[in-house]
């Protein structure tokens, strides 16, 4: 389903077509349509669908843009056509082309008058709105090949389109004058497979032309005579959207061998029965005597707490653990940010009493030596 507005506006022409009104297409793909169109992103979809509907309308001359001009060079209408896609089932171009030549016939654009320098745009209501003039109503028919052009297919729907191999779209009037034929998807044609699209199209084309037709003459009729007409009384009250449930096959043989399987029988009831023992006078107690089925909840907050206790012990024996890591990491320092190899000091082992006595006299009798060569030096100098 698409919804399609025209609007339109004064505004200098363009300087190499002075005498030309102008024309804008726009086609909007939002996420209310199909979850995948992504709001405000030029996607190569949308790209392409802008550029065919603007083949489809503007470049077949289906508009007389001539008639747009009010003042030569200064005012001309700009005529704006949004398409909005409200559900998308598939076969977008065909239904934006049917929805974009519907709204242009049916559009009213005011009344002008120039006096001089002076234009005046009138109100509906000072004088009737004139329509553009429209001289061919463009239509586009699509056709899904698969398997490499061995079937085809009218009017694909969303999920015929994720399978097809490639499409041939054909824009036709009711003349049989083809305003415009693109062929997507990488597949090669045959002259006689082009020629029976195009037969197909006319059938077609002729056909929705006709129900447009009847569609305007009834709205035009509905207006004329005062009754209800608009886009709020063309929607039937009954249907809201287009979705519908697909009918799925259910098997209901083993129904109730798994409704057993599924459901858990509860367990029947104790025989005690509650009495209220009177205790003092003005003073009963209902409920002594009946089985408990609630847990036992000291013990399990017993094992949860046995839990807790156990958890903490790990916590702390780790941390001791990484505390041991932490020591013998500061053994090793880094001298300085350099690129030099790192510097690991090493702490010297106790060594036993005698051998430190040992090198202690062993220091002294080097000294000593030491001592009295200087000595005999000074003495000989």
């Amino acid at each position: 389903r698409v919804l399609a507005q025209v609007s339109c506006e004064l505004v200098p022409p363009k300087p190499n077509r002075p005498t030309e009104g102008i024309l804008f297409f726009n086609l909007e793909l939002s996420p209310m349509a199909a979850p995948g169109f992504e709001p405000g992103r030029q996607s190569e979809l949308l790209v392409k669908l802008n550029r065919l509907i603007e083949r489809c309308l503007r470049n077949s001359k289906c508009i007389d843009t001539e008639s747009l001009c009010v003042v030569a060079g200064e005012k001309v209408w700009q005529i704006r056509l949004d398409l909005h896609l409200l559900n998308h089932d598939g076969n977008i171009i065909d239904a934006a082309s049917i929805a974009g030549i519907v709204a242009l016939c049916h559009f009213r654009r005011p009344d002008v008058s120039v006096q001089g320098e002076e234009v005046t745009v009138y109100t509906p209501e000072e004088r009737d709105p004139v329509p553009l003039s429209i001289h061919h109503m463009p239509i586009c028919v699509s056709f899904a090949f698969f398997q490499q052009g061995t079937y085809l297919l009218v009017d694909p729907s969303e999920r015929e389109e994720r399978v097809m191999d490639g499409v041939l779209v054909i824009a036709m009037n009711k003349h049989r004058e083809i305003c415009t034929i693109q062929s997507s998807g990488g597949i090669m044609l045959v002259k006689d497979q082009v020629l029976r699209c195009s037969k197909i199209t006319a059938v077609k084309v002729a056909e929705i032309t006709e129900l447009i037709q009847k569609a305007l003459e009834n709205d035009q009729k509905v207006r004329k005579e005062g009754g209800k007409f608009g886009f709020a009384e063309s929607i039937p009250n009954q249907k809201i959207t287009a979705f519908k449930m697909e009918s799925a096959a259910v098997d209901t043989n083993n129904v109730e061998e798994q409704a057993e399987e599924i459901i858990t029988k509860a367990d029947p009831p104790s025989e005690v029965f509650a009495k209220p023992i009177l205790h003092t006078p003005g003073t009963a107690q209902i409920g002594e005597g009946i089985e408990n089925s609630w847990e036992n909840l000291e013990e399990s907050e017993k094992e949860e707490a046995a839990e807790e206790d156990g958890e903490s012990e790990a916590t702390a024996f780790d941390y001791q653990k990484m505390e041991s890591e932490d020591t013998s990491m500061m053994k090793e320092t880094n001298m300085g940010n350099s690129e030099e190899d790192d510097v690991v000091i090493l702490e010297p082992q106790e060594l036993p009493r005698k051998t430190r006595a040992q090198t202690n006299l062993k220091e002294a009798n080097t000294s000593k030596k030491a001592f009295n060569k200087k000595r005999k030096k000074k003495r000989a100098a």
